[in-house]
């Protein structure tokens, strides 16, 4: 059901009336069921300005939140701050505060009020972050979770609360399926799907590098072990062979017993899309272990970051990383990346911030268009049309692309590239690199 988008504009009309000598017309009341004076001859003041009428505030299903005239439009940005993948968030952030400062921090009237959550890349951490915001009813939006772990953990609270989020950065397929449960109803995202990452894998793989045998590892993450898993299906469906799928944890840091296994079986390539610390003792121990000399690796948008860099050291030397696909964004992206260093003295800590962006100017959009404004400035947002304007989102001109929302909340433009690493990019001043080798453009 869609709600309708409600626009109040008030105007009060003052109305300036002389009454001259006996016998004349008496003055107008103001429209506001007053009895009209009778004249009493004399020179009356003129009135002053009427009051204009109040506005009576929407219903909504999903429940209004009611921001007074000097109140700020409150709105979070949750997701993973803290530990080896704490950049994934901050990066996010950051994308959220430009978009923030691009407003000039201000909208509808309002100051914006940001508040950031740390989900700590789990789902428990999501559970606990999501209950925390669903609880605050002066929250109107959401910009997260960071990994799908944390939406898996958090969305039912988020949902149940009337309340909408849009991810930059959550990939697992499942989240945005036709058939995920209805805790999912307040769930969109502007990242990609993993069904296109995995396959874009598959293909490099197979077709650019010519390899034929392959193993995987995933660390019980929600992202990785899907991830992985369509990547082994697609490699399948060119004609290579998955040899072995291993797992290991993400807190596990002696990957020798699992590379063993997998160097026995002797595969051409070897792809984990694991996170930061898991990724880096991985790759760093890749080379100690007989057998996998002439192994290619790959991990994913989870290790796109230099911390992983520096926890795999001189190995990261070659690996190959498959994410989405920057030179592909609008020609806007360049202004953006000035004002990122202008604002945090740094170049992009991970790969999510222009979906971060993207997905925070999509929730200030909809906001526009069903915000009620009363005549005293007070903002009446009913959640129920906030989401519906979010999931009507059509042709929004974005920086990673022009998006438009399916019915289950996949708004991202899936333009899926590979990096290599080199030398160059083993030195934090030179990372990202600066282009992907595939595909070629």
């Amino acid at each position: 059901m869609k709600l309708a988008r409600v626009a109040a504009v008030l105007a009060a009309a003052s109305i300036l009336v002389a009454a001259c000598g006996g016998g004349a017309s008496p003055t107008p009341a103001a429209s506001t069921g007053a009895t009209p004076a009778a004249s009493t001859g004399a020179t009356e003041a003129p009135a002053g300005p009427t009051e204009a009428p109040a506005v009576t505030p929407p219903t909504d299903p999903l429940g209004v939140v009611t921001i007074p005239p000097d109140e700020p439009i409150h709105i979070a940005q949750w997701g993973v701050l803290s530990g080896a993948d704490g950049t994934l968030g901050t990066d996010s952030t950051y994308g959220v505060k430009i978009a923030i400062a691009d407003r000039g921090g201000k909208l509808l009237g309002h100051e914006i009020r940001l508040t950031t959550e740390d989900g700590l890349c789990t789902p428990e951490g999501g559970a606990i972050a999501a209950q925390k915001l669903a609880a605050d009813s002066t929250l109107v939006g959401l910009v997260g979770s960071s990994c799908s772990d944390e939406t898996v953990g958090g969305i039912a609270a988020i949902t149940a609360a009337g309340l909408s989020t849009i991810s930059p950065s959550n990939t697992r397929p499942v989240l945005t399926a036709p058939d995920r449960g209805p805790e999912y109803a307040g769930y969109l995202r502007t990242a990609h799907s993993d069904s296109f990452q995995g396959k874009a894998a598959a293909e490099f793989v197979y077709n650019e590098l010519g390899l034929r045998t392959a193993a995987t590892i995933h660390d019980g993450s929600s992202y990785a072990e899907a991830l992985q898993q369509v990547f082994a299906d697609e490699f399948t469906k060119l004609g290579g062979k998955v040899l072995i799928q291993e797992a290991v944890s993400k807190d596990q840091t002696d990957m020798k017993p699992v590379l063993t296994r997998i160097a026995a079986t002797k595969p051409d390539f070897m792809y984990f899309p694991v996170f930061v610390a898991a990724g880096g003792f991985i790759l760093s121990q890749v080379g100690q272990v007989p057998g996998l000399e002439n192994t290619k690796t790959m991990s994913a948008d989870g290790t796109f970051t230099f911390d992983f860099v520096k926890a795999a050291g001189a190995a990261a030397e070659g690996h190959y990383i498959s994410s989405p696909d920057f030179t592909a964004f609008g020609s806007e992206y360049q202004g953006f990346l000035k004002k990122y260093k202008d604002m945090f003295a740094t170049k992009p800590l991970s790969i999510f911030h222009a979906h971060a962006y993207d997905a925070t100017n999509m929730l200030f959009n909809a906001l526009e268009k069903v915000a009620v404004q009363g005549a005293d400035g007070t903002l009446y947002v009913p959640k129920g049309a906030l989401r519906d304007a979010l999931y009507a989102t059509k042709d929004f001109k974005g920086i990673t692309g022009t998006l438009s929302c399916s019915p289950t909340g996949d708004c991202g433009a899936p333009v899926i590239g590979v990096y290599q690493l080199t030398a160059r990019e083993l030195v934090k001043e030179n990372f990202p690199p600066t282009a992907p080798i595939w595909p070629k453009r």
